[in-house]
């Protein structure tokens, strides 16, 4: 059995493409039920954030399990197999090992080092744990990414400065306007990245900040939390009329803000600029928006060329992060390859100390007690003499074609279970 992982992130595809690919928490419970009923596939885990949507899966049959995900993907986003298939990426064994540690340490992400994805790991996983998809090959996985992200966060400066898209959102409005201080802004969403925004701008001396989201409990809790007041989504047009700012961050699969609604607003400003940060995938702000006069609309790949300006002291850092995920790489197939053999080299022992000990009781019955444990002692050195060359080729060959082979011989030779 192999770990495979199937994806696309924002720098493989295009922003459009990636948001069409999204797969929503409410859909998620059906995509990882669909993922293991398929014929290659045991085990399932799907990430998907505004950065990627990935599938982890534990499959005997690389091909087969490739094809399975292909297929799930398409059904589950309505997208044509043949608008994304090329645009895949896919790694098997070791390398999806270090593609799922580097993602978790931030290697990976828009924004170098942000905080945000490690949980959003821990999220997939306990999803398909919830689920019954994620089984003890993806439990060892998944339980070692987390150890991995938190160590190149603890033992490099990878996570300095902008640690998240969040704090990153704000900034970069921050830097289109001169400043946040005494800004009044509006926030749109009011889950972990909406939070997160509330707070940078909180501690930017931002000025009134209003909070609006589906579920109106979330955004009063927000909003008492920085300060601010919490509207409903039926007051947007109003709201936006007055605000400096719209940041923008929903889990909604349809545009919240169109052009039509933003047009009015334009017309009910009378001139003054609004500048929108919409860092949701899919977005919620229609893109046409930007064409509108006085309207400066930013996005994803807005995000991620402002953070590309200020990396060099992270890029220094990110090298040490990998060579963290190096080592813990090595660490995890050691660990991983010991636990594959194991079940058949505790069998192996197991029988030959039957035989040994079940011939020791035959023989005995006729020697002394010094006899018999002298007997004892030289009949388990000899067993421990002749298993320890085949424990260890077990060992070396584990998860290898070989591996599989030898491992079935043993089961043979010796009639294991």
């Amino acid at each position: 059995m192999a770990v495979i992982v199937v994806g696309l992130n924002h720098r493989t595809v295009p922003l459009d493409l990636l948001e069409r690919m999204t797969v929503p928490a409410e859909r998620l419970p059906k995509a990882l039920h669909d993922l293991v009923s398929r014929e290659n596939i045991t085990e399932a885990v799907l990430l998907s954030t505004c950065n990627r949507t990935e599938i982890y899966v534990m499959a005997e049959k690389y091909h087969g399990a490739l094809q399975d995900v292909r297929n799930s993907l398409s059904e589950l986003t309505h997208v044509a197999p043949e608008d994304f298939v090329d645009e895949l990426y896919a790694f098997h064994e070791v390398a999806a090992v270090a593609h799922l540690f580097s993602v978790a340490s931030g290697l990976e992400s828009a924004v170098l080092g942000e905080s945000e994805i490690l949980g959003q790991v821990r999220q997939a996983w306990e999803a398909a744990t919830a689920e019954g998809a994620a089984g003890p090959g993806l439990h060892m996985l998944f339980r070692h990414a987390l150890e991995v992200g938190k160590r190149a966060r603890t033992e490099t400066g990878i996570g300095r400065s902008t640690t998240s898209v969040s704090s990153a959102a704000v900034l970069l409005a921050a830097a289109r306007l001169g400043t946040v201080a005494g800004k009044s802004v509006l926030i749109l969403g009011a889950g972990e990245m909406g939070e997160g925004m509330a707070v940078s701008l909180a501690a930017a001396g931002a000025g009134e900040v209003l909070v609006a989201n589906r579920t109106p409990e979330r955004a009063e809790a927000l909003a008492e939390r920085v300060g601010g007041r919490a509207i409903g989504l039926f007051e947007l047009p109003d709201a936006l009329a007055e605000v400096d700012l719209l940041l923008t961050s929903t889990g909604a699969q349809s545009v919240m803000v169109d052009h039509a609604e933003l047009e009015s607003v334009v017309a009910a400003r009378g001139g003054r600029e609004l500048l929108i940060v919409d860092v949701a995938v899919p977005r919620d702000v229609d893109p046409t928006a930007a064409d509108l006069p006085g309207v400066t609309l930013l996005d994803m790949d807005d995000l991620r060329a402002f953070s590309d300006a200020g990396l060099a002291e992270r890029r220094r850092e990110a090298s040490k992060a990998r060579d963290i995920v190096d080592e813990e790489v090595s660490r995890y197939h050691e660990a991983s390859t010991a636990r594959q053999v194991a079940p058949v080299i505790a069998s192996l022992r197991d029988r030959i100390e039957e035989l040994r000990t079940a011939e020791l009781a035959r023989i005995g019955r006729k020697l002394s007690e010094a006899e018999r444990a002298e007997l004892d002692a030289l009949s388990r050195g000899l067993v421990g003499k002749l298993l320890h060359e085949p424990t260890v080729r077990l060992k070396e060959a584990a998860g290898s074609v070989r591996g599989e082979r030898l491992a079935e011989a043993l089961r043979e030779l010796f009639d294991l279970d």
